[in-house]
């Protein structure tokens, strides 16, 4: 997959060092991967989630560092496209309000 934006990643590890090793695994697994569905991905993320947000579209949302941060990702999986949307604590987005803006 090619990710857009992978500098993304790295500033979110800086603003949270808890979450960088995880975020190092994801972007280096995600490089790697040729992920065409929800089954795929979950070989590598078993904890991976497809969730509808109010525009209608479906995301990725990666449990990092545990259950401690949530990376929310768009894929199209026929051009290999992953494009990096929001980083949040695990509180943040329990709040819901990370689907109503996307």
């Amino acid at each position: 997959m090619r990710v857009t934006k992978p500098d993304r990643i790295r500033e979110y590890a800086k603003l949270h060092p808890r979450a960088k090793a995880s975020l190092d695994a994801w972007l280096q697994s995600a490089l790697a991967a040729s992920w065409r569905s929800l089954a795929e991905v979950r070989k590598t993320w078993r904890s991976a989630d497809q969730v509808k947000v109010a525009s209608g579209r479906i995301v990725l949302v990666f449990n990092i560092a545990g259950h401690s941060f949530r990376l929310i990702v768009a894929a199209n999986s026929n051009r290999q496209l992953l494009f990096v949307l929001m980083f949040m604590t695990h509180a943040e987005y329990s709040k819901n309000r990370s689907k109503e803006k996307l």
